[in-house]
């Protein structure tokens, strides 16, 4: 089994910047896709970004591109969030989950932890 524990969110200002972690813990294969996906009040969870566990391959929501960029140290099994050019729609909850293949698909993750709160305000 994998466990996933996000860590990093917080209360920021439009503008600034937020770098999430998610440290995982288990058995995790090298074609295994890693995921952050984000979920705000009244709304249904969103794809954010995922990458390969064991690299070259990326993806990212068109909301966020060009300001979020994700990123793993395979030595520390940790994936990480780094958030540019924060703005007041980008709040939410942010999840790190785990699918079997590389995949943007919420329904083909399936490994979740429980959760970071990322508030911005204006």
């Amino acid at each position: 089994q994998v466990q996933l524990v996000e860590s990093g969110g917080g209360l920021v200002q439009a503008g600034d910047s937020l770098r999430l972690s998610c440290a995982a813990s288990g058995r995790i294969f090298s074609g295994y896709g890693m995921g952050w996906f984000r979920q705000a009040p009244g709304k249904e969870r969103e794809f954010v970004a995922a990458i390969r566990w064991s690299g070259g391959w990326t993806s990212y929501a068109e909301s966020v591109k060009g300001r979020f960029y994700i990123s793993r140290d395979n030595t520390k099994n940790t994936v990480y969030l780094q958030m540019n050019s924060l703005k007041p729609e980008d709040t939410a909850v942010y999840y790190c989950a785990a699918a079997p293949w590389e995949s943007t698909i919420t329904s083909q993750y399936q490994y979740w932890g429980q959760g970071t709160q990322v508030t911005v305000s204006s």
